[in-house]
């Protein structure tokens, strides 16, 4: 028989948003339950400088996870390292199916399962996933030393996963399919400033090309938006940094969404379509994506979540 726990506030999800809301429903003395996901820690611990964290003038993304989950624990939550492979809204107590077998029941449902990174879509690119095709420099930048790759892109993404694989390979192109970059002035001007950056404007990733015996990248055929003329560009590595899509499956058929995917909740709030549930961080938030404002919300979701527990009791 599958293990059963019941607890006042889940939280699913353990990024800025799912450790805050954790911290903030600790103090509220609501015993809440996080449960962490395939990455804990989130996209943080995928990302090594942070420079806009608030009292770190620089601050390691994993280290900063490790702090969170500290706190989180430090505060009286339990955080649990487990997977919600489905959720069941129709009626309280919420009810959430984990990986291991474990069901869960809660009066207050905190959702902050994050975003994940967006792919091409071309049939090499699957392909030649781990075989040379990335979407996660700072996971394997390092097997590409003194090798040369190509990054396609034009945010904040893309010219942060430039930069830090110059750390590593000896020449690194951006692809864009524009002539002008998304990502911040700063770091713009530190891509621009880099000797070993290449920029390819107007052109977009048609194909992979590699090896079959070992499987491995060898190049990228790129193709000019607007004459259509076909580049190969020679590298061992591709990293794919156009951007993350919500992580909103468990949920994309019982609450309200927009704007591709993302959970939709009234302004000023972290209320969804259903009362008791609770999104925050990137799940909902399809503007800023920072994790300042991530953390934000996951103070948000547990104060709203708070008061709606205080109504349910009157």
């Amino acid at each position: 028989m599958a293990d059963a726990r019941h607890t006042k506030v889940l939280i699913i999800g353990s990024g800025p948003a799912g450790y805050t809301a954790a911290i903030y429903a600790s103090r509220a003395m609501l015993n809440p339950i996080l449960v962490q996901g395939l990455q804990p820690g989130g996209q943080l611990t995928i990302t090594t400088e942070v420079e806009n964290w608030p009292g770190d003038t620089e601050v390691q993304g994993p280290d900063l996870m490790v702090r969170m989950e500290a706190h989180a624990k430090a505060m009286g939550a339990e955080v649990i390292a487990d997977y919600i492979s489905s959720v069941d809204l129709s009626k309280r107590p919420f009810t959430a199916q984990s990986d291991s077998g474990t069901v869960y029941t809660c009066d207050a449902l905190i959702l902050a399962t994050g975003a994940q990174a967006k792919w091409l879509g071309i049939p090499t690119e699957e392909k030649f996933k781990g075989f040379g095709v990335s979407a996660c420099a700072t996971c394997d930048g390092f097997f590409y030393r003194g090798k040369e790759v190509v990054v396609i892109g034009g945010g904040n993404t893309a010219v942060e996963e430039a930069l830090f694989l110059t750390n590593f390979a000896s020449k690194v192109t951006l692809i864009h399919r524009r002539d002008t970059l998304r990502a911040e002035k700063i770091l713009q001007d530190r891509l621009f400033k880099n000797p070993k950056v290449d920029l390819m404007w107007h052109h977009s990733v048609e194909e992979v090309v590699g090896t079959e015996a070992p499987l491995g990248v060898t190049g990228v055929r790129a193709r000019h938006v607007e004459t259509g003329e076909i580049t190969l560009v020679p590298c061992d590595g591709f990293f794919v940094a156009i951007g993350h899509a919500p992580s909103s499956e468990l949920v994309k058929d019982q609450l309200d969404l927009h704007h591709g995917g993302y959970v939709k909740v009234t302004p000023g709030t972290c209320n969804t379509s259903i009362p008791g549930v609770f999104a925050a961080g990137d799940l909902t938030d399809h503007i800023y994506r920072q994790a300042v404002t991530s953390a934000g919300m996951g103070c948000m979701a547990a104060l709203d979540a708070e008061r709606f527990l205080a109504e349910q009791e009157e």
